[in-house]
């Protein structure tokens, strides 16, 4: 399941397209991950309201929760939009060309969520860092912060990931997932509990204990 995100696209195309990206993915009949290629990244329109940009980052939420798992590949410049769906994917594929851009048309960072994930990802001192510096990091950078996973130039390795991570039950893969996410900001008195309760969804034999409401 192969979704083509093209920053030439309005942020409200994007939107739609990642909203049905998704939709698919959560369709008990399709595959269990999903592919996410980005290309021609660019900067933020200059006409984008601030409405679009929170239909946006909902959608983006959506992709970070889903109960699918994501793949995302990029290579050359990955700024603004770009941005956001490789730091919300599961696995990130970066070619040898990556170069992250944190800074918009006007100089600064852009303030958007794309820095809340930065700092959860990569640390703050790490961010503050980035946003100071007037170039973006490179693959190699990339992949030392742990921004993207790998680095590779081979068409089909987006495939052979997908083919891995065929044998995970994505949703089990969620549940821990959300757990990582809310590690950062939950104490460990909220957190015990739905640790406990994903640990007996699995010593129950996985999804026959019944959902949880994490």
């Amino acid at each position: 399941m192969v979704v083509e995100l093209d920053g030439r696209a309005s942020l409200p195309e994007l939107t739609v397209l990642l909203h049905q990206g998704c939709d698919r993915a959560e369709d008990g009949r399709r595959a269990a991950a999903l592919l996410l290629r980005l290309s021609n990244p660019g900067v933020w329109p200059e006409d984008l309201g601030i409405h679009q940009v929170n239909r946006w980052e909902r959608a983006v939420r959506r992709l970070e929760l889903l109960g699918a798992l994501t793949v995302c590949t990029v290579d050359g410049m990955c700024g603004a939009a770009a941005l956001d769906v490789l730091l919300a994917a599961d696995r990130r594929i970066a070619g040898s060309g990556l170069r992250i851009m944190l800074h918009d048309r006007d100089g600064m960072p852009w303030p958007g969520m794309t820095l809340y994930r930065l700092a959860h990802q990569a640390g703050a001192a790490q961010t503050r860092r980035l946003l100071l510096r007037g170039d973006g990091p490179d693959a190699e950078a990339a992949l030392a912060l742990g921004l993207v996973d790998e680095i590779s130039d081979d068409p089909a390795r987006a495939e052979v990931v997908l083919g891995e991570l065929g044998r995970v039950r994505p949703a089990e893969m969620a549940i821990r997932r959300r757990l990582v996410l809310e590690a950062m900001t939950t104490s460990y008195e909220d957190a015990i509990g739905p640790h406990l309760a994903a640990c007996d969804r699995s010593l129950r034999g996985g999804g026959q204990a019944g959902e949880l409401a994490l």
